[in-house]
């Protein structure tokens, strides 16, 4: 990880972990936009891949890739 992506701030990444947990896409999409803005996508990049999304439980990492994809996907089979 880049020492640009270490130092973001905590105060940074936990409205992004709020949008998640309460489930607002758009809200999401908002932060990850100004995120990118402020810090650039690489950052954004090292900071999702290696701080936001290994946090995440089962259920909110699901709920996050069938946001990504559901353009697409009507549907995701559960299984487990």
């Amino acid at each position: 990880m880049t020492p640009v992506a270490t130092e973001i701030p905590v105060s940074v990444i936990i409205p992004i972990f709020t949008a998640i947990s309460d489930r607002q896409w758009e809200k999401f999409q908002e932060l990850e936009a100004d995120f990118v803005l402020n810090h650039g996508v690489e950052v954004w990049q090292e900071v999702f891949n290696f701080r936001i999304k290994p946090a995440l439980n089962k259920e909110s990492d699901r709920w996050l890739l069938i946001q990504w994809c559901g353009q697409g996907i009507n549907w995701v089979k559960n299984m487990t």
